[in-house]
């Protein structure tokens, strides 16, 4: 078996910059309690080819927080969905559903119609 090369991310190869370092240490994000983060839920149907996808926006804290609240609330619904840059897609009209679960588990959300 031959090494695999791992590259650099970045794409930089030479710097010439006497204080540069080739991982810049990153900052560790705290994700908000549930009685702080102040989530908000709409419907969305914007480039989806018209099928409806209720959005929850809003959330303060590291990725893989928000994939673990997106998890338990597309098992709660019993849907699919996803989550992108902290934002939580839930396939189908959720909201009433995603909102009672949000209320019953210490969050604190607002539903925009």
């Amino acid at each position: 078996m031959s090494k695999k090369k791992t590259s650099n991310p970045d794409g930089i190869v030479y710097s010439t910059n006497p204080g540069f370092q080739l991982h810049q240490p990153e900052e560790q994000i705290n994700t908000l309690p549930p009685a702080q983060q102040k989530l908000r839920i709409r419907l969305d149907t914007k480039q989806r080819a018209g099928k409806a996808v209720t959005l929850v926006t809003g959330f303060a804290g590291r990725e893989d927080d928000a994939q673990e609240l997106g998890r338990k609330l597309k098992a709660f619904c019993g849907t699919g969905g996803s989550v992108k840059d902290l934002e939580i897609i839930v396939q189908g009209d959720q909201r009433d559903k995603v909102l009672q679960w949000l209320k019953n588990n210490g969050y604190s959300a607002a539903k925009k119609m």
